[in-house]
């Protein structure tokens, strides 16, 4: 043997031409080829009854009994080019609806939602960016290049798969496949007939949800093409809008996943619960009043731009399709009719790091994104910048003399995954070009630790959250005047991994003031006293929150 090793290392090419020999006989062995066609066969039926959510898969969908054997396998009976072609066309499907399903599988981890064909594609280059930004960008070509060999090997072994199937049905009599796939099919409507769930037709049922979504999603765009027409204010002039808010400061604070699973898991709710009363307490030592409820979000997990348009325009934004249509409508903003009504509006995006021309859509005076916003700190990963330097910088604006009211959208991103490292609040005093948090940004286990630990991961979404609670707080008693309103509402839920399985979609918001008379305006909303909504607070579709803001404050 040492003998041999060595004349390998001498003539490599005898070596892998002897490997080569190898492989080949152990392939064409007879014992191979049943052990091929065993995880060929197995391959196909597992793509067939599958769930396409993780935490459905259990063992005993190996004794399903899938309607798609009688269906394919018939395809694969067709003699001559048509049998060719028909094993083409069943890898592209079978291997198109494994994809799907792996889709579904991704979506519903993070969105709580299957995937949507036509409305979900952009997610490929988006979920690109947040990987370049977590572990790098040859780290994120790295998984898409593994995400794309991962597509080109499902099809490849699902047509390999198949032929295999093919010539095992075609080694047999064409009498003998036919008799027992229609024994099987004669089985298989026994038992749906009398509604065994075993049998099975998971995979025609999902591959025709999905092309059926992706056919009223159509549809519904270019239904909602000509809603996004018709809008009640278009035309109302500006002296008719907030009159019960001139003279104010009106900021409307986005949170990053502040979900109501923050009061309803028993992995939060025991922190937070006891916070917001304490914020509660807080403010009114202040002199500030502050009410409570929920929204319900048009996403979860992310996307948090599809709630800033839904709450903004007042139309139902759940979509990146109906997200685009929406930027190039005339439909105005909240932010549009704080500014026809004579306040300076202000875009707050310290998220926001290459081109945005969808800003110009909203209605901005003037828009900090993370450049304008001149941090010259290190960042917390994804966060570009911890919230209490974002703060401070509208703070800025805030300070000017001679200035007009300012109506600003501010998007808090601290609460933001990775969540770590998670930043502490300092003195508003100290703040000054964002290198007084470096010492933060440098602490705290890495992204790799934080997400291989879910208990970790957890905890670690929790402290974020009490972070963003403290300094807004800190910010209203450090800054706030009988001019301030603060209107702060959720964007999602954080995804499913993070929201203990909660699927809902709601959000925590809340409004603080000082002015009795903002107070008194929304007493009908009928909220919660307070910064913790009770549970049977009202929950709004978020896509009221443009009118009735409107219909409030405007008298």
């Amino acid at each position: 043997m040492a003998h041999l090793f060595s004349n390998f290392l001498k003539e490599p090419s005898h070596a892998a031409l002897f490997l080569m020999n190898l492989l080949l006989r152990t392939y064409r062995h007879p014992t191979s080829q049943i052990v091929l066609n065993l995880l060929a066969i197995w391959f196909i039926f597992s793509i067939f009854v599958i769930p396409n959510r993780l935490d459905w898969l259990q063992w005993w969908y190996i004794l399903y009994v899938p309607l798609e054997v009688v269906v394919f396998s018939a395809l694969l009976l067709l003699p001559a080019m048509a049998g060719r072609l028909s094993l083409w066309l069943s890898a592209i499907v079978i291997a198109a609806g494994l994809i799907f399903r792996l889709s579904d599988m991704s979506a519903f981890m993070v969105f709580a939602r299957p995937f949507n064909p036509v409305l979900d594609t952009y997610l490929l280059s988006d979920g690109f960016n947040l990987l370049a930004s977590s572990i790098g960008f040859a780290g994120a070509l790295l998984v898409a290049s593994i995400a794309t060999m991962l597509v080109l090997l499902i099809f490849v072994l699902t047509y390999f798969s198949l032929q295999r199937i093919q010539h095992l049905l075609k080694s047999v009599s064409l009498r003998w496949s036919g008799s027992a796939l229609a024994l099987y099919l004669v089985l298989w409507s026994v038992a749906f007939t009398n509604g065994w769930g075993g049998a099975s037709r998971y995979f025609i049922d999902q591959l025709t949800m999905h092309m059926r979504t992706a056919v009223n999603s159509i549809a519904e765009l270019q239904e909602f093409r000509e809603i996004i027409k018709q809008d009640v204010y278009d035309n109302v002039a500006g002296d008719q809008l907030f009159g019960a808010l001139q003279g104010k400061d009106v900021l409307v604070i986005f949170v990053e996943s502040y979900g109501r699973v923050l009061l309803d898991s028993q992995r939060y709710a025991p922190a937070i619960r006891p916070l917001l009363n304490e914020a509660t307490d807080a403010l009114v030592a202040g002199g500030y009043a502050s009410s409570s409820a929920f929204l319900a979000s048009s996403t979860i997990g992310g996307l948090s731009w599809l709630a800033h348009g839904t709450a903004m325009s007042g139309l139902w934004i759940d979509s990146q399709l109906r997200y685009d249509a929406l930027m190039m409508s005339q439909r105005p903003t909240l932010i549009r009719l704080f500014q026809r009504a004579g306040w300076r509006t202000l875009g707050v995006m310290p998220a926001i790091t290459m081109a945005w021309p969808e800003g110009q859509y909203f209605g901005y005076d003037k828009l900090y994104d993370a450049s304008a916003l001149d941090y010259r700190g290190l960042p917390f990963n994804y966060v570009t910048m911890p919230d209490q330097f974002t703060l401070a910088r509208v703070q800025q604006e805030r300070n000017l003399q001679d200035r007009k009211p300012i109506m600003a959208e501010i998007a808090l991103i601290s609460s933001h995954a990775p969540w770590t490292p998670v930043p502490d609040l300092i003195d508003w005093d100290l703040i000054t070009d964002g290198s007084e948090f470096n010492e933060q940004a440098r602490r705290g286990p890495r992204t790799d630790q934080v997400w291989a630990d879910r208990d970790l991961l957890m905890s670690q979404y929790r402290d974020s959250v009490e972070y963003v609670i403290r300094t807004l707080v800190s910010y209203v008693i450090e800054y706030g005047d009988e001019d301030l309103v603060v209107f702060i509402l959720g964007d999602h839920q954080p995804m499913p991994l993070i929201a203990d399985g909660a699927s809902v979609p709601d959000v925590m918001t809340h409004i603080i003031s000082s002015d009795p008379a903002v107070m008194q305006a929304i007493a009908d909303w009928q909220w919660t006293p307070g910064m913790l909504p009770a549970d049977n607070a009202p929950v709004w579709p978020m896509d009221i929150v443009r009118n009735r803001f409107v219909e409030t404050f405007s008298h």
